[in-house]
């Protein structure tokens, strides 16, 4: 793992603090995890704040993880799943957040922040 990608994984930890439930660092790519509640001002802060700078959503999909690691998933099943770039600062972050409620799985909308969402 690059130093560059260790770093960047603790500036998000020391930045979001407690709003990053997860920051880790496998191969060459950081994928945060956010709480459903925290969606929204998380994203804005990754897109507004200078050391970030993340001014394009490239893809947003839905996953269901149920049958994820040949079903030996356990937790939420059900994800938003982001990836974005920072053209300023050559970086790029998978940002993912699980629905709360499986039966019905629903996150806030980022349209406002990223228009390509």
């Amino acid at each position: 793992m690059s130093a560059k990608l260790n770093d960047f994984a603790q500036c998000l930890r020391d930045v979001l603090g407690e709003k990053a439930k997860t920051v880790v660092v496998a191969g060459s790519e950081v994928t945060l995890e956010v709480l459903a509640k925290d969606y929204a001002e998380v994203a804005l802060l990754l897109r507004d704040n200078e050391r970030f700078a993340f001014e394009i959503l490239i893809d947003l999909c839905g996953v269901d993880y149920s049958t994820y690691g040949d079903g030996a998933w356990s937790g939420k099943r059900f994800a938003v799943v982001s990836h974005l770039l920072s053209v300023k600062n050559n970086q790029r972050l998978r940002l993912r957040v699980f629905a709360e409620d499986d039966t019905f799985p629903s996150v806030v909308s980022v349209v406002s922040i990223w228009s390509s969402a």
